[in-house]
């Protein structure tokens, strides 16, 4: 299974915010949108991306000041991709080993969906049932 299928399952819709958007904004997004991360875009693509993670671990360091702060100042700039045509399973191995719960999806550089790890969870979890619905079928053939 590819990522396109998934991205076919869930539909295609990014959350996405301005690198120089206020991390209080950044909260309402989160919120409106009932998503653990958002991709940050900027005027030449992806710039980044920012979880709920980023911003409790932010909030600790440097207390409720960091509302006021732009979300650049927080965001991941390092950002993993993937592209549409890429596996479920080798994307699973991905995560899993470098603990990423979102990974966007680009093609051709442009930003079109993105994957959590529930995502891909789900996937497989379909997968093994699929399967296990095919032999079943045949034994009961046999």
């Amino acid at each position: 299974m590819r990522i396109a299928d998934v991205l076919r399952t869930k539909g295609s819709a990014v959350a996405t915010i301005d690198p120089d958007v206020p991390v209080s904004e950044l909260l309402r997004t989160l919120a409106e949108h009932n998503v653990g991360a958002i991709v940050v875009v900027g005027p030449s693509g992806v710039a980044g991306i920012v979880s709920e993670r980023d911003v409790v671990r932010r909030l600790h360091e440097h207390g409720a000041d960091l509302l006021s702060s732009p979300v650049s100042a927080i965001m991941t700039t390092d950002v993993f991709t993937c592209s549409p045509s890429d596996t479920v399973d080798s994307l699973t191995v991905v995560m899993t080993e470098r603990r990423f719960r979102h990974v966007p999806v680009l093609s051709d550089g442009q930003l079109v969906g993105i994957v959590s790890i529930g995502d891909v969870v789900k996937s497989r979890i379909g997968q093994l049932e699929q399967s296990q619905d095919q032999l079943q079928a045949y034994i009961a053939q046999g």
